[in-house]
């Protein structure tokens, strides 16, 4: 990964030195590069122990621990959770709810013989009865999972009883193949469309493709003019790392799209401590289109082999690591005078944004 140089074989000293020095930058306002100052103080050349490349932005790349990321702004972190209950639960419409620790977020329905979920993170998926008790007394009569991620469905068994599982049949593929307990098989599937209907209430479910995962579905409570979609946008954030790991990064971006398109008012995103609106989905793809333009930029404008030491020519793993290395280096210098104050965690996952970015547009 990016910066081995330094993060292999820097001494202490050094990493202290750029610790000091980025700190004290990031204090200032200013996000400038330390690198060449420090190498001119070894006055070795880059490429050498212990000097990083030239033009490192301030922010720690992959590897470098650092004593404190930047703040998270107060609209990014939402409504606090009570940490004695340990979830919060917000009104999203008739009979609608979102629940979330504060880290992942899923939903409910009531109707009136019964209450239907939307996952089951298993980080709080214990407290999701006690949620909906303080709503109703219905059984959970179904259980609609997003898609296989143990992350956002591990918790199905919590629920207790034995509701009616929904889900895309592609999900219902993995579930089969990895033989989970905790995610027990959907015993209803669909292909590309599904309507439940449960007394007045309806949640519409539709699957557009594999993007971040196969069976990953579009969850819609046109009543509530509500959208619910895991692991796509992350409002007031950075995505997590690697497009939220999607599995198709063209089609990501092409989902984003649609989803910038869509009639709605409230987005459940199934993380993050807050819902989201239609400009918070404006706010991501802007980041997206932006980051694809800096990587295409750096892809341009960054020759293969530049600057490597002449016995490590031969070698072309090294080429291409040192190449991709700096490309992610001018792709994140792009970025940051725009996004580092405008997107929470920013610095944490820019460089695995650049780093996938830059892959998807060479070999996708």
């Amino acid at each position: 990964m990016l910066v081995r140089r330094v993060n292999r074989h820097a001494n202490r000293r050094l990493r202290m030195q750029v610790a000091i020095a980025c700190a004290g930058l990031i204090a200032a306002g200013g996000l400038f590069w330390v690198g060449a100052a420090l190498a001119a103080q070894s006055r070795t050349r880059a490429g050498t122990q212990g000097v990083p490349y030239g033009n490192m932005p301030a922010l720690a790349p992959i590897g470098v621990r650092v004593d404190r990321y930047l703040e998270v702004s107060d609209s990014a972190k939402g409504p606090a959770v009570d940490p004695a209950k340990g979830y919060r639960t917000q009104k999203l419409g008739e009979g609608l709810y979102m629940i979330t620790d504060g880290a992942y977020q899923s939903m409910f329905m009531t109707y009136d013989e019964g209450v239907v979920v939307v996952d089951a993170p298993p980080a709080y998926a214990s407290h999701i009865p006690t949620a909906i008790a303080e709503v109703t007394d219905k059984p959970i009569t179904h259980l609609v999972y997003s898609h296989y991620h143990a992350d956002h469905i591990g918790g199905a068994t919590s629920l207790g009883g034995h509701p009616i599982i929904i889900a895309q049949q592609e999900t219902n593929r993995l579930l089969a193949r990895d033989k989970d307990p905790k995610r027990p098989l959907a015993t209803v599937t669909f292909d590309d469309r599904y309507r439940l209907v449960v007394g007045s209430q309806i949640l519409e479910l539709s699957y557009r493709g594999t993007a971040h995962a196969p069976g990953n579905i579009f969850i819609h409570a046109p009543k509530q003019r509500a959208l619910m979609i895991v692991d796509f946008i992350f409002p007031g954030w950075m995505p997590w790392r690697r497009f939220a790991v999607a599995q198709d990064i063209p089609e990501y971006f092409a989902q984003v799209q649609g989803i910038n398109n869509w009639d709605f008012d409230t987005l459940v995103g199934g993380h993050v401590a807050r819902t989201g609106t239609r400009a918070d989905v404006a706010i991501q793809l802007a980041f997206m289109e932006d980051l694809k333009s800096a990587a295409e930029t750096a892809l341009k404008r960054t020759t293969p082999g530049a600057g490597l030491n002449p016995p490590d020519r031969g070698n072309p793993w090294a080429v291409f690591d040192d190449y991709i290395d700096r490309v992610a280096i001018d792709c994140v210098n792009q970025l940051t005078p725009k996004w580092s104050t405008r997107l929470a965690a920013f610095d944490v996952y820019i460089w695995d944004q650049c780093y996938s970015m830059e892959q998807s547009l060479r070999i996708d």
